[in-house]
């Protein structure tokens, strides 16, 4: 695994965004773990989030596109945090854009926070972690709206690695039926073999009674 992905793990854990307990999932499902970038909360953790989007961004889709998109809310400081990261590592000028849930009609009118899109832009979807494909199935409509736009992918922070609507990943499913390439800083599978038994701050996040929790989750909800 590489350096960026072990180093993003252990952030996610000082952060206390990713927790493992009961917890249930938006779709109903219980499960031994947690992923919630609500978390993300100060300066120096969103500048560092940001730099993890932006190694992920540039080994799956390269630098040439135009637009990193982040669906609202939760996408509004993701795209602002990592198209910031990839200038300063890259030197390279990638513009956001967001939309608002409620179209403005006065002053900076429109759907669009940011930069606008138009035809011709080659776009990245930005978001914290895809379940459903509920957001993409929304945020599509958006873009196309705009003109002729080319939607090259879309990256999360977390793969869940769990069925969505059919027997395949939600990433996997998004992939197929949009026809977009689909990546994540890292997989709940590489999280799980890093943590496992492993201390973190003198505490073992995973041991070996939440991993067989973890591992009969997947048994009923693995994609």
């Amino acid at each position: 695994m590489e350096a960026y992905k072990k180093e993003f793990i252990e952030f996610m854990v000082e952060c206390g965004v990713l927790r493992f307990g009961d917890f249930v999932t938006k779709s109903g499902r219980k499960t031994p773990f947690f992923v919630n970038t609500g978390f993300y909360r100060d300066g120096e953790q969103l500048r560092r989030l940001g730099q993890y989007y932006a190694k992920a961004i540039a080994e799956k889709f390269g630098l040439d596109f135009d637009i990193l998109f982040g669906p609202a809310y939760k996408g509004i400081p993701l795209s602002v945090a990592a198209s910031m990261a990839i200038s300063e590592a890259y030197g390279r000028r990638i513009r956001y854009s967001s939309n608002r849930k409620e179209i403005k009609d006065h002053g900076d009118k429109g759907i669009l926070l940011g930069s606008p899109v138009s035809d011709g832009d080659r776009v990245v979807i930005i978001e914290d972690v895809t379940t459903a494909g509920t957001s993409i199935e929304e945020t599509l409509p958006i873009l196309k709206a705009q003109g002729d736009v080319k939607v090259l992918g879309l990256v999360v922070s977390v793969d869940r690695c769990e069925r969505g609507k059919g027997e395949k990943s939600a990433l996997a499913e998004i992939s197929e039926t949009y026809g977009l390439q689909v990546t994540s800083i890292v997989t709940m599978h590489e999280v799980v073999d890093y943590l496992w038994n492993r201390k973190i701050g003198g505490t073992v996040i995973i041991d070996d009674e939440k991993k067989a929790a973890i591992d009969a989750y997947y048994e009923q909800y693995g994609a």
